[in-house]
């Protein structure tokens, strides 16, 4: 297992900000020469501590101008109905994530869309059948 001392932490800080910085630069910023900088950081990646590094979109220039929290109620709760509840989520692109939750509410969804009538009409009505009328509601 990987020590996460002073400099380790240094650097998931730092990665977690901008994925993207030169090791130069790295080493720099947390005191350290260039190769024993990147020796840390594959020592990091190699333990699964850095799992990888990602792009973060601009969504708007994707045109998603709506983002909904969506709290669903299932109308049979039963194993079967769960799978198929999260069966018809898979068809839907602007469901980014799904959490199954405990309370009133088995699911909450993140929808990312164009706008409110695009989350309803489009993003939404293929899994409606599953739904409890009474207990789902969108924040």
């Amino acid at each position: 297992m990987t020590k996460i001392d002073g400099y380790n932490h240094q650097i998931l800080r730092i990665l977690e900000k901008d994925g993207r910085i030169a090791n130069t630069e790295l080493a720099e910023q947390i005191g350290l020469s260039p190769s024993a900088c990147l020796r840390r950081v594959q020592e990091l990646e190699k333990s699964g501590l850095i799992k990888g590094y990602k792009a973060v979109v601009d969504p708007e220039k994707l045109g998603v101008g709506f983002i909904a929290y969506v709290a669903v109620g299932l109308t049979e709760h039963s194993t079967p109905s769960q799978l198929a509840f999260e069966q018809a989520l898979q068809d839907v692109d602007e469901i980014k994530e799904c959490h199954n939750v405990t309370g009133p509410y088995e699911y909450l969804l993140r929808i990312e869309t164009k706008d409110l009538v695009s989350l309803l009409d489009e993003c939404l009505a293929s899994t409606y059948q599953f739904w409890k009328s009474e207990s789902s509601s969108t924040t």
